[in-house]
């Protein structure tokens, strides 16, 4: 029996939802990350020794840390022993370089960082020295006053930094009454973590959320997709994501589904996992479902455990949900709309919607919750009609981090959030987000904003302008096209500055495609364009 009201009650906030759990569950698996099978009642206990670590460090309420790694149960015991601790969760995206990494350490103010190094050949501690410098007296790394110490939670630990195991034994000498007591301080009011966005500004912008207004959010999102006890939960969503931490790891605490964490979005491996593991949930952009289906060994795999696919980020073929419920056999196809500003989550279909509105359409608004499309005088528009989408409710972020201009520019004086994006609202209540008011498009699932793209690629010295565009792409829905302008006398080809961008930026961030064009088309008052460069991408070049 499910026991907490819609997470603002029991479940207000993570610390509480973890005893709860564990008291509801106790020994039934709550994490399964290979040969390791964490119940509860045991996450439960490294939770609170990992609070215990977290206060031997010094964390106090209210303070930053950061975590860069991905899918592992060491991100999940890290990031709840946080929260216990009345810490806020700073996740750092693992596609970053070190200059992008270090800039939201800076920002947030991050006191402890969590990583890794080997991962996928990947040195993450070196990457941040690389772009940053390396340890400076007492600090890990050079540049980054706030940041006391870097703990490694898989690999080597290099000089200058702690391995996880050296961190938890710290947290011998705090008692157990102690972290329960800071652990029960916590209010669902309290700041649980900062996601850092981009923004058309060109640099990140740190959402901030609270505990309750998450768990309330993803309470009733899991509620709506028909999560439930005993569901094995394939988590390919990554958990610096709010896709992954609260849709993925909160929503399996509250309904008390086993966390099963993938690392890597690697399809033949997830049908192996999905054959093995009789995996029952498995949310993902539609590529993933595409790909599963058109694999040349699909049929060599018994996937017939699959019940829930949660997607979006991406238009969807009709012919596509028909697929998945009659060859992969889902029982319950979902598909929503969200930003992190609203928590990730704002509008949902629902499990008995049509096939053609769960393509069509991104649903309608999660309960208390209101949804609109409205004009640039914030009057709502008549259904049919596109307008802006705007979103009002608990879900709405507190602010971004030290940026109350931006903030004032995003929330208005009536609390409504205005995201960017133009939608059409049926008469139903059903939106369909039809284009974008700011110039975002989304790679696979991630946004990517050209301000902050240009702003990097103008580090070279070879490029005088530069103005990327989103265009479409089979496989991820999206990429980036960039033209460029380059300095009198440089000389440059875009496979050259395609090159360049890669040592420099997560790859969901590169172009795809760079024109070399000897101007931008600007109006009169100087402004880049972009309609006219999306229809020269559209005709393949200038």
């Amino acid at each position: 029996m499910e026991t907490g009201v819609r997470g603002d009650l029991e479940w207000g906030t993570t610390p509480a939802l973890v005893l709860s759990a564990a008291a509801r569950l106790g020994d039934r698996p709550a994490i399964v990350d290979g040969d390791l099978t964490i119940s509860f009642a045991d996450l439960a206990a490294r939770v609170e020794h990992a609070c215990r670590a977290f206060l031997a460090a010094g964390v106090e309420a209210g303070d930053r840390v950061s975590i860069w790694a991905p899918n592992l149960w060491e991100w999940i015991v890290t990031a709840l022993g946080l929260h216990a601790a009345g810490g806020v969760l700073v996740p750092l995206n693992t596609r970053f370089k070190g200059h992008e990494a270090g800039y939201v350490l800076e920002k947030s103010g991050a006191r402890l960082l969590f990583t890794v190094t080997g991962f996928l050949d990947t040195d993450y501690v070196a990457l941040l020295r690389d772009a940053l410098g390396g340890p400076d007296g007492d600090r890990p790394v050079a540049g980054l006053d706030a940041l006391d110490r870097i703990v490694v939670l898989r690999g080597e630990a290099p000089l200058g930094t702690q391995s996880f195991a050296d961190f938890l034994e710290e947290g011998g000498s705090v008692s157990a009454a102690d972290a329960r007591a800071r652990a029960a301080s916590v209010r669902p009011g309290d700041l649980s973590d900062i996601l850092f966005t981009s923004g058309t500004t060109g640099k990140p912008k740190g959402v901030m959320t609270a505990h309750g207004q998450n768990l309330r959010a993803f309470y009733d999102w899991a509620t709506v997709v028909g999560l439930r006890e005993g569901d094995r939960y394939l988590i390919i969503n990554p958990f610096f994501h709010a896709f992954g931490y609260k849709a993925g790891i909160l929503a399996s605490l509250m309904k008390g589904a086993t966390i099963y964490p993938q690392p890597v979005f690697d399809v033949p491996e997830v049908m192996q996992r999905v054959a093995r593991e009789r995996i029952t949930m498995l949310p993902g952009p539609p590529t993933l479902y595409q790909t599963i289906l058109n694999h040349p060994d699909f049929e060599s795999f018994d996937l017939s455990s699959l019940r829930l696919a949660v997607t979006g980020a991406a238009a969807i073929p009709v012919e596509l949900i028909l697929r998945m419920r009659d060859e992969l056999t889902f029982e319950t196809i979902i598909t929503g709309y969200g930003l992190t500003e609203a928590c990730g989550i704002a509008t949902m279909c629902r499990f008995d919607d049509d096939p053609e509105t769960i393509a069509t359409t991104s649903g309608r608004a999660i309960p208390d919750v209101e949804v609109r499309c409205v004009d640039d005088d914030g009057n709502e528009v008549p259904r049919g009609e596109p307008g802006e989408v705007v979103v009002r409710g608990y879900n709405v972020m507190l602010g971004y981090l030290d940026e109350p201009e931006e903030t004032a520019a995003t929330i208005d004086e009536n609390g409504w959030l205005h995201t960017g994006d133009i939608g059409v609202m049926d008469e139903r209540g059903y939106l369909k987000i039809t284009d974008r008011k700011k110039d975002m498009f989304i790679v696979g699932g991630f946004n990517a904003y050209p301000a902050e793209i240009e702003n990097l690629m103008l580090a070279n010295d070879k490029i005088a302008q530069v103005a990327v565009v989103g265009v479409p792409d089979e496989r991820l829905g999206e990429v980036g096209c960039a033209f460029v302008v380059l300095r009198p006398g440089a000389a440059a080809t875009g496979e050259e500055i395609v090159a360049w961008c890669r040592e420099r930026m997560a790859n969901y961030k590169v172009p795809r495609r760079v024109e070399i064009v000897e101007s931008l088309p600007m109006n009169a008052t100087g402004k880049v364009l972009k309609y006219e460069l999306r229809e020269w991408a559209a005709k393949g070049g200038v």
